[in-house]
């Protein structure tokens, strides 16, 4: 009888020292090889998943891009003026379009979309103001309040812009007096500044240039192209 309570006793104490050293290691084992096979592939996931977010931005800011510029509209600075009010560089545009947005009046507005740095480093911000007669002569958009400002772009990717008329040549910087461009490209640059990436969109209004102007002589972009010895975004 006294056996038997003995052998009951043993099998219902658990596990022994020895055991619980080997449960330990055994665990430890397992943890470790997760852990090897975690850091294996928990950097390329990462990667993957800024890449898939870089490639969605990208997307977005085209396509911003894309709807805004195309709706670009034929619209003076001031009644002395008979030049569309639309300024493009390599890294900004301005222009006029139909108000954007459920909260906004019915009307016109200026937008913007330049280069700029914040603490992140560089850019790509839309703006906008109501449109307003700017002074006669040659009508400097700096001074206009430009407000609810939306980052597009971040570094390391850039975009630039580039300008067609009616001729299909390719100007990094399009002249005031020269009306609406036809087309309007869009690069983008990688971290190494290669472009990796190109598309354009068509302006939809009138991009005729002013009668005033003597455009068959002077080609959009001659006088950036002579200062810039020559050469101009083609």
């Amino acid at each position: 009888m006294r056996s038997s309570l003995v052998r009951m006793w043993r099998s219902n104490a658990g596990f022994t020292m020895f055991e619980a050293l080997v449960a330990l290691a055994l665990m430890g084992l397992v943890l470790g090889v997760l852990a090897s096979v975690t850091g294996g592939w928990l950097p390329p996931w990462n990667r993957g998943l800024l890449q898939t977010q870089r490639n969605e931005q990208v997307t977005i800011a085209l396509d911003r891009l894309a709807a805004d510029v195309s709706a670009a509209e034929f619209v003076t600075p001031n009644r002395a003026s008979t030049a569309a009010l639309f300024r493009g560089d390599e890294s900004s545009i301005v222009f006029v379009r139909s108000a954007l947005g459920p909260n906004n009046r019915p009307g016109l507005e200026i937008v913007r979309i330049a280069e700029t740095t914040d603490r992140t480093g560089r850019v790509l911000v839309r703006a906008r103001a109501p449109f307003v007669l700017l002074p006669t002569g040659d009508p400097a958009v700096d001074p206009i309040p430009f407000r609810d400002p939306v980052v597009l772009l971040r570094a390391p990717l850039r975009i630039t812009f580039a300008y067609a008329g009616p001729r299909g040549d390719w100007f990094g910087n399009w002249p005031a007096w020269a009306g609406l461009p036809t087309t309007v490209r869009f690069d983008l640059h990688d971290a190494e500044g290669r472009i990796v990436l190109s598309t354009a969109t068509r302006v939809r209004a009138n991009t005729a240039a002013p009668q005033s102007e003597a455009v068959d002589d002077v080609r959009p972009g001659d006088s950036q192209a002579a200062n810039n010895n020559g050469t101009g975004v083609r």
